[in-house]
């Protein structure tokens, strides 16, 4: 296993292989992510990068046919072992490409998640809703409807909600797939802004197509390629002229994609 930096391991790969059914998405993946990092995954489509973030949660148990072998560890701890899932998804926030706003109003959108955990204080439960609405880049936008259902926002704006929703537990892990897919640039760069502070008391995987946005916020850098992984390097190596393996050069150039 390869480790890319002298930091305390938060998330382990060992040997990670992943299947739907018999058509095998990841094979042998293994990596280490250290604590309080940003550790960029890019790659092709198809590539098993968003696989590979359903295996920390184990959102992959709810794929029918989905499963993995290998070891998965948080804080070093088998996550397949872990008798409440739901505790792990609890510390792990999760943001995919595609948002879905709960069908309830944009206040209740972001403090269900509290409230579930039983936080019942109105003053604790709006300073949650306005700190994570602030963190994504939501609030100046909403902070006068926030009894309007959260399905009445924009594409981009309940990509916005589904990452406050994400924020609302105060997460050690947040997963990133394709935030900005829905999203104007100018708000991308201004979330980008957040996400490097929260680095300092957050772990991030951040799986983008983006390679610059990559380049931007990754302290480390994953390079996917059908399930295997090809490069895993400091951002500025796999960024270089010179990254360990010619096919990252060519990746992040465009030279293939």
């Amino acid at each position: 296993m390869t480790s890319m930096t002298n930091g305390q391991p938060h998330i382990e790969f060992r040997g990670v292989s992943a299947f739907y059914g018999r058509k095998q998405v990841l094979n042998d993946v293994s990596f280490s992510v250290p604590r309080n990092s940003v550790i960029g995954v890019i790659g092709p489509a198809n590539s098993g990068k968003t696989t590979m973030l359903k295996t920390i949660n184990r959102t992959l148990d709810f794929v029918a046919g989905g499963r993995f072998t290998g070891e998965v560890l948080v804080d070093g701890e088998s996550v397949a072992d872990m008798r409440d899932p739901n505790e792990l998804r609890r510390r792990i926030g999760m943001v995919f490409p595609l948002p879905v706003g709960l069908p309830m109003t944009l206040y209740e959108n972001v403090a269900y998640a509290p409230r579930r955990r039983g936080v019942t204080d109105k003053a604790e439960l709006d300073e949650i809703v306005e700190r994570c609405l602030i963190q994504s880049v939501l609030w100046d936008e909403v902070k006068d409807r926030l009894q309007m259902l959260g399905t009445r926002l924009s594409g981009g704006q309940q990509q916005r909600l589904t990452l406050a929703r994400a924020l609302s537990l105060s997460p050690e892990i947040l997963c990133l797939d394709e935030f900005s897919i829905a999203i104007d640039p100018v708000t991308t760069m201004r979330i980008e802004d957040v996400l490097k502070e929260l680095r300092k008391s957050i772990t991030i995987v951040l799986v983008t197509n983006l390679v610059q946005q990559a380049r931007r916020l990754a302290d480390n850098t994953l390079f996917l390629w059908r399930g295997e992984v090809v490069e895993l390097s400091p951002t500025d190596v796999a960024f270089s002229d010179t990254p360990k393996d010619k096919r990252t050069y060519d990746y992040v150039n465009g030279i293939f994609g």
